[in-house]
C-alpha cells in the first residue's frame, strides 16, 4: 500500500482557526511559493464594519486590530455586487486608494491579491484574502486552486462560528423557555459585547492578544450571566436590595453558568470547539474582583483571567449608564470617574483606562444600540 501524508491533516485537530489557516498557508505554499499571506476578515451586519479575525502571515500582520465599514470600501462593495472573486494582478492599481487598509497592504511590499466573499445560507460572512509579493503570479491552474482553498477556509471559519452562534441559540431558548427575565435586553448585550471587543483590542499589545482572540472575547460575551437562568424571578427580580441569603443564592449564577455552559457543550457536541476556556473564564470569574473580595473563588489580580477583567468592566459601564426601574442612567464622565476610583480594587485598571480612553467609539456604540424599553 502506498503511504501518503495528509497535508491538511492540522484540520482534523480542535485547533485554534489561526493553526488551521496556518497549516492551509503552507499547504498551498508546498505547490505555489508565491502565496505570502492568507487571512479572513469577518462582517458585522449590525454596525456594517469589516475586522481582521486571522492572518497567516509570517512576522506579523499588516491589518492587525484593523476593522472598516463596508460602506468606505467601493472595491469591496464591488466585490459582493459581482458575487464573484476578484484577481488583481497588479494591486499598484490602488496606489492612489486612501483607504487604510490598501495603504497598509502596500506598504508590505503586496503587489497581488485574490478576494473570495464569504456565504452562509445567502448572506454575506466575510472575506478570504490571498495576497502575493510578486506582480502577475496568478495563472489560470493557480486560480483554480485558490477557489477550492478559499472555499475550504470558509468552510472552516463557517463551522466554527456557526457552533458559536447555535450555543447563543441554546441559551436564548433556554431564557425564553424559562421566561427568564431580567435586566438584559438585547441592546444591552450588543453594546456589552461591542465594550468588551474595545476594551480587548486597547489592551492587545500590553497582554498580545491576537485577533483571533479578540473577536472570540466578543462572541462569547452575551454568555456572561448565563447563569441567571437558574436563579428564582422573586431574587432576580427583587426590588429592594438583597438579604444575605438571597445575595449568596444570586452569587451561585456564576457556578450555574460554568454548569450549564458544560452542559450544553455536551449536549451540542461542540466540546472540541477551540477557546472554550475563554468562554468558561467569562462565565465563571467575570465578578472577581481585583482585591480578593469577588466570586465564587476570591481570585486576585492577575489570578484573574483577562477575559473576565475586560468583560467585568464592560458589564459594569453598561450598568452605570443604562436606565433601571429603580435608577437613572448614569453620564458616561461619572460612569468613568466611578470606575476610575475602582480601578486597583474592584476592577482591573488597563481594562477601566481602555474604554475610558476610547470615548468617541463607546458613544458611538450607545447610538448604535440604543435601549428602548426595559427589559
Amino acid at each position: 500500500m502506498l503511504e501518503h501524508e495528509d497535508i491538511l491533516k492540522e484540520l482534523n485537530r480542535g485547533a485554534p482557526i489561526g493553526e488551521k489557516l496556518a497549516s492551509v498557508h503552507r499547504a498551498l505554499r508546498a505547490r505555489y511559493a508565491y502565496i505570502d499571506r492568507v487571512a479572513v476578515a469577518l462582517y458585522d451586519p449590525k454596525t456594517d464594519v469589516l475586522k481582521t479575525f486571522v492572518d497567516s502571515t509570517e512576522g506579523g500582520s499588516p491589518l492587525a486590530r484593523y476593522e472598516a465599514r463596508l460602506a468606505s470600501s467601493e472595491s469591496l462593495q464591488a466585490i459582493l455586487r459581482s458575487g464573484r472573486p476578484r484577481v488583481v494582478q497588479d494591486l499598484s492599481i490602488f496606489a492612489d486608494v486612501p483607504a487604510e487598509h490598501a495603504r497598509r497592504i502596500g506598504a508590505h511590499g503586496y503587489r497581488a491579491s485574490y478576494t473570495l466573499p464569504m456565504y452562509l445560507d445567502g448572506a454575506f460572512f466575510g472575506f478570504v484574502f490571498f495576497n502575493s509579493l510578486k506582480e502577475e503570479p496568478f495563472t489560470p491552474e493557480a486560480l483554480h486552486i485558490l477557489d477550492v482553498f478559499g472555499h475550504l477556509v470558509s468552510l472552516v471559519i463557517i463551522s466554527e462560528i456557526s457552533h458559536i452562534q447555535t450555543l447563543l441559540g441554546a441559551i436564548k431558548s433556554a431564557r425564553s423557555i424559562t421566561h427568564h427575565r431580567d435586566y438584559e435586553t438585547g441592546a444591552h448585550l450588543d453594546r456589552m459585547a461591542h465594550y468588551a471587543q474595545l476594551i480587548a483590542r486597547g489592551l492587545a499589545d500590553k497582554h498580545q492578544l491576537s485577533d483571533e482572540y479578540i473577536e472570540h472575547v466578543f462572541l462569547f460575551a452575551p454568555l456572561h450571566d448565563v447563569g441567571k437562568i437558574a436563579i428564582p424571578d422573586r431574587i432576580l427580580l427583587k426590588a429592594a436590595m438583597l438579604d444575605k441569603q438571597e445575595r449568596e443564592q444570586m452569587q451561585k449564577h456564576t457556578l450555574k453558568g460554568r454548569q450549564i455552559v458544560d452542559e450544553m457543550l455536551a449536549d451540542f457536541g461542540l466540546g472540541e470547539l477551540p477557546r472554550l476556556e475563554l468562554l468558561r473564564n467569562i462565565v465563571q470569574s467575570h465578578h472577581e474582583a481585583i482585591d480578593g473580595s469577588g466570586y465564587p473563588q476570591g481570585l486576585k489580580g492577575d489570578a484573574i483571567p483577562i477575559e473576565a477583567r475586560i468583560i467585568a468592566v464592560a458589564d459594569v459601564f453598561d450598568a452605570l449608564t443604562s436606565a433601571r426601574p429603580y435608577k437613572r442612567a448614569w453620564s458616561n464622565e461619572a460612569a468613568f470617574e466611578a470606575m476610575l476610583r475602582l480601578a486597583d480594587i474592584k476592577l482591573d485598571r488597563d481594562c477601566v483606562e481602555a474604554i475610558v480612553n476610547q470615548r468617541e467609539k463607546v458613544e458611538a456604540i450607545q447610538a448604535r444600540f440604543r435601549e428602548e424599553a426595559y427589559a
